[in-house]
């Protein structure tokens, strides 16, 4: 709590004597009061997502987060671990427990089906089925050094998304356009282009949990209309669709007068002109038909496995490209607990491209510089597993080892930063909580953790629920 001061012959602020208030009595009553001054010293004309500078020097400008949700192993991917192959099959024992003990039965350590190679300059660490990915190993800073608190998928993805195991905190890309505002306020400043089906723990992934509802994440239907009911329906001309609007704007700020504080029909208000001006931008946006047929080839369009995430990769180049602030993709699912050679080689083969295609697209237009790419899972995976059906190997959730990977946005490209015991089970070099990272990622894109708050429920609120410090390895 920030410490109340004020000096005789100094005008006394209501918003000052709230802030003395609430640290002397810590009362959760003064949280709305807070709130309704807070919105009162925003002028209104700036609107909800105008762009804010950086709090610190960053080169960073906006963020593509692309999130393999399941959980990838790390052992089978950029963390080779030669040792498995000396202990394959043998019995595995966690945490000193007698097998007998152990509540899955049996389990064996499991070596990597896949051979393992030296990338690029840097010699980055690759499984050999990343065939494209290898071609820009030297954009990419590996960080093995990430720890999570659960094991299961939802808590996971609430954690490495909203720094909050249980869900309803905003997500990363709300706290960024909290942040920082939006570069086009014509499009969302948070855009979520999920898989088919949602994924663990739904919609929460991306909401704005306690945030104004403005930065919540903006999700584009993967089949069909990117965005339902985007155009005015049949015999609606603009016109008429512009004086609906002004009549609901007079209403709602007449209800609004009446009732101040209400965040919600400020954000619904605000929604409502979004989604008229979006009508204009969005369809060109999302036509990929205006990209060359080189550039659909090189990102894998057109063709299978990587049709579908070629198309996500590329409309997150545009849509960067258009001045979204943060865009995050999802694929899965990752959660290979049996035949791992056959279900990790589909799905790199259908990442594999479209991702090299998005890092060497945004090196060739100069957007890479200031553009923090992201790359990870909600945990790895352990270096066990039981056997199933005869050589049907596969790996176990694992929240104390996993890799993720960087490009851009100031990290230090052309590195392998922290490491994991021999047989993948643990990290033990540079080891940090992924509340660590929240901050680290923040401050690459120019925000302090430290600084970027909320008061909500009585108390200031941040990213990292209870600070942490930037992981000063991964920096340029």
């Amino acid at each position: 709590m920030k410490n109340f001061q004020w000096s005789a012959g100094q005008p006394l602020r209501r918003r000052d004597a709230v802030y003395g208030l609430a640290a002397s009595l810590g009362s959760v009553a003064f949280t709305a009061v807070m709130a309704s001054d807070l919105a009162k010293e925003t002028p209104a004309a700036e609107g909800p997502l105008q762009p804010k500078p950086q709090q610190l020097p960053a080169k960073a400008q906006r963020c593509i987060f692309l999130m393999m949700e399941g959980g990838p192993s790390h052992i089978d991917t950029f963390d080779p671990k030669p040792k498995l192959a000396d202990l394959h099959l043998e019995a595995f024992v966690r945490n000193g427990q007698d097998k007998s003990a152990m509540e899955s039965g049996e389990r064996y350590y499991v070596q990597s089906p896949f051979r393992f190679r030296r990338a690029g300059e840097s010699g980055a660490a690759m499984a050999e089925n990343w065939e494209h990915l290898a071609g820009v190993a030297d954009e990419l800073c590996f960080y093995r050094g990430c720890q999570v608190e659960s094991v299961n998928h939802p808590t996971a993805m609430y954690q490495m998304n909203c720094g909050n195991r249980f869900g309803g905190d905003p997500a990363i890309g709300a706290w960024t356009t909290y942040g920082l505002g939006t570069l086009n306020q014509d499009l969302p400043g948070f855009v979520v282009l999920p898989a088919a089906s949602f994924p663990q723990g739904g919609a929460a992934n991306w909401g704005n949990g306690f945030l104004p509802a403005h930065h919540q994440g903006t999700p584009l239907r993967p089949n069909g209309s990117p965005i339902l009911d985007l155009q005015p329906p049949p015999g609606v001309s603009r016109h008429r669709q512009r004086q609906t609007l002004d009549l609901i704007e007079a209403l709602n700020q007449e209800h609004a007068t009446r009732h101040p504080g209400h965040d919600e029909l400020a954000a619904r208000m605000a929604n409502y002109e979004l989604a008229f001006r979006m009508q204009m931008e969005v369809p060109q946006v999302l036509d990929l038909a205006s990209e060359d047929a080189a550039t659909l080839d090189r990102y894998g369009v057109g063709s299978e496995p990587t049709d579908g995430f070629g198309r996500k990769c590329l409309l997150a180049r545009k849509l960067i490209e258009e001045g979204v602030r943060f865009v995050q993709l999802y694929h899965g699912s990752w959660d290979s607990h049996d035949y791992i050679e056959r279900a990790h080689g589909q799905l790199v083969r259908a990442v594999d491209q479209p991702i090299a295609a998005l890092i060497a697209d945004l090196r060739q237009r100069g957007l890479l510089e200031s553009t923090l790419v992201v790359w990870c899972g909600e945990f790895g995976r352990s270096p066990d597993n039981g056997i199933r059906g005869g050589t049907a190997y596969g790996r176990d959730h694992n929240a104390k080892a996993m890799t993720i990977w960087m490009a851009g946005g100031g990290v230090k490209a052309g590195h392998t930063i922290g490491a994991t015991d021999e047989t993948g089970s643990e990290a033990v070099e540079c080891v940090h909580h992924v509340r660590d990272l929240h901050v680290t990622l923040l401050r690459l894109l120019g925000l302090d953790d430290s600084r970027l708050t909320y008061y909500h429920a009585g108390r200031f609120k941040q990213l990292s629920q209870f600070g942490g410090e930037v992981i000063e390895e991964l920096l340029a």
